[in-house]
């Protein structure tokens, strides 16, 4: 029996207040949703996932270092981290697994200092303002690129 690929899905700080922060730039569905309709994406995508957030930028690190060797890929909304850390990018790039970067706002219609994403420098691509639904894209391109490498 073949083993199911795996997709981390990595969250930023302040991610966990999703459903309360500024509902009107991040909407209304909180971190656990977005977990749910992950999941069940997933499944029907015969993936496993692997769904974490944390305000800490170490931890992050170490959670990308451990993904090699135990995921087929990564997902990451760095949060403000993707404007902010070349560590977080350094990490990204060393493990040398396709990265899907994935924001729930449009970073390109906000602040300017918004506009610049550390991240996408190690990043496949880049999914941003369709609020919760660009997990769920993101996802699906996370399968096609597992798919594309047939590493799984």
């Amino acid at each position: 029996m073949a083993i199911q690929p795996s997709v981390l899905i990595l969250n930023g700080p302040n991610l966990n207040l999703l459903g309360t922060r500024e509902p009107h730039i991040y909407g209304t569905e909180t971190l656990d949703d977005i977990e749910a309709a992950c999941r069940e994406l997933a499944a029907g995508l015969d993936l496993e996932i692997d769904f974490r957030q944390s305000n800490h930028e170490g931890e992050l690190i170490d959670w990308i270092h451990e993904a090699r060797g135990e995921h087929d890929a990564i997902i990451v909304n760095g949060g403000a981290y993707t404007h902010t850390s070349i560590a977080i990018m350094d990490a990204l790039s060393a493990v040398a697994l396709p990265v899907v970067e994935v924001h729930l706002s449009n970073i390109f219609r906000r602040e300017p200092f918004r506009h610049h994403s550390y991240v996408s420098m190690a990043a496949t691509g880049v999914i941003c303002g369709f609020g919760s639904q660009g997990y769920l894209l993101a996802l699906q391109a996370a399968a096609r690129l597992i798919d594309a490498s047939g590493d799984a």
